[in-house]
């Protein structure tokens, strides 16, 4: 299997290869290398084997020359034997294959070859024809004529050359023989020269040539192919890579320009278009957080604003009901303690302990009765509407006297107060009573949860990133559970005991902060206390400019 695997990959780098640019640019030039030096090396041979050629003939020819002038001197003489005697030595020489002398009616008068002496040469041979192709034999036979190339049965090639004997005025004079003048030709000298020693040269010429041929296009295949694996296929490979990587998301990728060709313009384009890229996703990223970031702020803003009506359609609700309710409750409650105060004198004045029991269900009527009645004065306040009066405060100064006005409830149950003001708190535009009506609430609510004495803290500080001053309060109570939290500054919720409070401190607190462009936050761990932050804009903050516009047409709930 792991075979298998290899081999496809294997197969998939030589296909990937075989398809790549510098792969069809090699074949290419090696191609066409092949073709040209093949076509200039047969050239050459061809140019090689026909300058041998000549020269074998023109040797041939000369030998031919040779042999008529040497038997020319013996035929004017008519010494038949020297005749003889000098064709069989020079028909021993290397490279003679056969020398014979025929007339022209093509009787071999003289043969190193004494076989065929006084025999007739076939004059449709190779050695007549030429001159005797046509109606009347050629009394001059031009020189390629004279020449011919046969096979003996061996295999060996042969060339024969033709060289006419012409009846010379020597020969025509001669005493010992005498031809007409009319007879231009005489004989015929036929010489067969060996070409083995020529085609052996050829031979090796060809078989050098074509080795220098194939080196050289072995070694220029070579060059070209490191030539363009230098300067072709390693660029397109870097180009490639790049793409790759670009591709697979790394935005910004660079690559390595060292060149001033085509493919140098073509990878400072590719490293422009990268960094253009990357530029345009960071743009996007950016603005996809930065619409991201506005869309919850405005979401959150909506959400703010909503829950803000809400409450405020709800403490408008609650305060109509209150009022409408402390109105029609507070008339029969003051007749229900009147009467209760005038039964309680007339028995009173009767001094008869038989009614000490009556005057006491009556100190309980009076004494719930005044409780309803605070209850429906409280529901009057809650309902009333007041307006603020801003003017540029010291919270300082105002948690100083929240602190005085409850120093001795701590003392008295056994808390310790620590203060921790911020010497040159900038001036906080608002209604001091109502901040101070705030703090007071949350420093009574801190008491009542530490019924055995504990630890209060007071701050003051300033906001480095926002102009604002916050106001902590903290206590290291019994804390609050975390399924209340939610419902805290809702009106009329209350942990205290019954008989202890309304629940509408918070809520009337929350109302105030609120009108102020302010917030109040809360965090507590159940056994570990409560913080509370009251954080409110400082003077020429943006708010303070909606806060003066509303000063004097909002409405509010304070606390009593």
């Amino acid at each position: 299997m792991r075979l298998s695997v290899a081999g496809k990959a294997i197969t998939k780098s030589w296909l990937r290869v075989a398809h790549s640019i510098s792969a069809k640019l090699v074949i290419l030039l090696v191609g066409l290398m092949a073709i040209v030096f093949g076509f200039l090396g047969y050239l050459n041979i061809r140019l090689q084997r026909q300058q041998l050629e000549q020269s074998t003939l023109a040797s041939a020819e000369d030998i031919s020359d040779v042999i008529k002038n040497s038997a020319s001197y013996y035929m004017l003489r008519n010494q038949r034997d020297g005749l003889y005697h000098t064709i069989l030595d020079i028909a021993h020489e290397p490279g003679i294959v056969r020398i014979r002398i025929f007339n022209k009616e093509g009787l071999i008068s003289f043969s190193s070859d004494t076989a065929e002496i006084d025999t007739f040469v076939d004059k449709r041979a190779e050695a007549c024809y030429r001159c005797h192709s046509q109606t009347a034999p050629l009394a001059r036979l031009n020189r390629p004529g004279r020449f011919r190339t046969y096979r003996l049965a061996s295999g060996q090639r042969v060339l024969g050359i033709i060289n006419p004997i012409e009846n010379s005025p020597e020969c025509s004079n001669a005493s010992c023989h005498v031809h007409p003048a009319s007879m231009k030709v005489l004989g015929v000298l036929d010489t067969d020269l060996s070409l083995a020693d020529a085609d052996a040269s050829i031979a090796a010429g060809t078989r050098r040539m074509l080795f220098y041929t194939l080196l050289a296009i072995a070694i220029i295949s070579l060059l070209s192919a490191a030539f363009v694996w230098r300067v072709v296929n390693r660029p397109l490979k870097t180009l490639t890579d790049g793409t790759e990587r670009l591709a697979a998301g790394r935005l910004g990728y660079q690559l390595d320009v060292r060149s001033q060709d085509e493919i140098a313009d073509l990878a400072r384009s590719f490293n422009t278009m990268s960094s253009q890229l990357k530029d345009a996703r960071e743009e996007i990223t950016e603005w996809g957080r930065t619409l991201e970031q506005r869309v919850d702020e405005k979401t959150n803003q909506l959400n703010r604003a909503h829950e803000q009506m809400l409450r405020v359609v709800k403490m408008a609700s609650i305060g109509k009901l209150a009022a409408i309710v402390a109105h029609e409750i507070n008339n029969p409650l003051a007749g229900i303690l009147t009467y209760a105060k005038l039964l309680k004198k007339q028995f009173a004045r009767e001094n008869d302990k038989k009614y000490d029991e009556a005057i006491a269900s009556l100190d309980l009527i009076e004494s719930e009765s005044r409780r309803c009645g605070e209850i429906t004065k409280n529901l009057l306040t809650f309902s009333r509407a007041a307006s603020m009066n801003h003017e540029p405060a010291d919270l300082n100064g105002v948690v100083d006297r929240c602190s005085r006005l409850v120093r001795h409830q701590l003392d008295l149950q056994n808390i310790r107060l620590q203060l921790d003001l911020v010497r040159d708190l900038p001036p906080v535009w608002c209604d001091p009573a109502q901040i101070e009506q705030v703090i007071l609430a949350l420093v009574v609510n801190a008491v009542a949860a530490m019924p055995k004495g504990g630890t209060l803290s007071l701050h003051s500080r300033q906001c480095d990133t926002k102009p604002q001053v916050e106001i902590v309060v903290q206590d290291n109570g019994t804390g609050i559970p975390p399924e209340m939290l939610s419902q805290m500054f809702e009106p009329f919720f209350t942990t205290k005991e019954r008989g202890h409070g309304l629940g509408l401190g918070l809520a009337i607190s929350r109302m105030i902060v609120e009108r102020h462009q302010g917030r109040i936050d809360v965090k507590s761990e159940p056994g570990r206390g409560t913080v509370f932050t009251v954080t409110l804009p400082i003077e020429g903050a943006p708010a303070t400019a909606a806060v003066a516009k509303h000063a004097g047409g909002s409405h509010g709930r304070s606390e009593t």
